[in-house]
Order: C-alpha cells, then sequence, then structure tokens
C-alpha cells in the first residue's frame, strides 16, 4: 500500500497531536496538582497550548506560514475548549475524577479538533500561493 500524501498529512497531525496533548495534559494536570480547580486549569492549559498548538500544527502538518490564519485558529479553539468544558463537567458529574475525566476525553476532542483545524489551516488557498 503507498502512502497519498494526504495519509502522509494525517500520520503528521497524528504525531503533532499527541505531542499537543501531552503538552496540553500535563499543564492542565500540574495546575490542578497545585490546586486549580479543574475549569481554571482547563481554561489555563488551552491558553498556552493554543499558541503552541498554532504553530506546529500550520508548520509541521499543514505546511502554513504565518499568522494570517491565527485568529480562525484561536475562534476554533475558543469551541473546542467549550465543548470540551461541558463535557469535561458531565463527565466529572459521573464522579470521575479530574485527571481520569480529561484522559477520557482526549480521543473524542482531538477527533474533533483534527476536523475543525484541519478546515481553518486548509481553506482557501495557503500563504505564498498563486
Amino acid at each position: 500500500m503507498r502512502l497519498t500524501p494526504g495519509h502522509l498529512r494525517f500520520l503528521r497531525f497524528l504525531a503533532v497531536g499527541g505531542l499537543n496533548t501531552a503538552f496540553g495534559y500535563a499543564v492542565y494536570a500540574v495546575l490542578v496538582l497545585f490546586g486549580l480547580s479543574p475549569q481554571a486549569a482547563l481554561a489555563l492549559a488551552f491558553c498556552v497550548g493554543v499558541i503552541w498548538n498554532f504553530f506546529t500544527h500550520a508548520r509541521l502538518v499543514f505546511g502554513a506560514r504565518g499568522f494570517r490564519r491565527l485568529p480562525a485558529y484561536v475562534a476554533v479553539y475558543v469551541a473546542i475548549y467549550a465543548v470540551n468544558s461541558v463535557l469535561l463537567a458531565r463527565v466529572m458529574a459521573l464522579g470521575l475524577h479530574p485527571l481520569v475525566a480529561q484522559a477520557g476525553l482526549a480521543l473524542v476532542m482531538a477527533l474533533l479538533s483534527y476536523a475543525l483545524i484541519k478546515a481553518v489551516l486548509t481553506g482557501g488557498p495557503q500563504p505564498g500561493s498563486s
């Protein structure tokens, strides 16, 4: 089986997504372990992670350069945050510890993120193309 450019992009997204997820979850976990509430920790982890993630997704996965798509990317992350926040509260209401609850949501959030981020970073002409 020959890998197409689309397959390779998806594999890069998975690898970068793993790195981004580990980074964001580590920030979240450290903040929770230092006494921050799970919701406040989630908000701060998203704020720190959005810039990190923009550069890794844009450059390493989609080959986008510059900051032109950053506002749309941030808007996508606000939507992702809102969904994650609601789901986290609901899963925690079932009695799960905040760290376990967020870990359980990681795959769902990764799939949602891929669809939305791909739309933002591949929509329209790429910077530098004619």
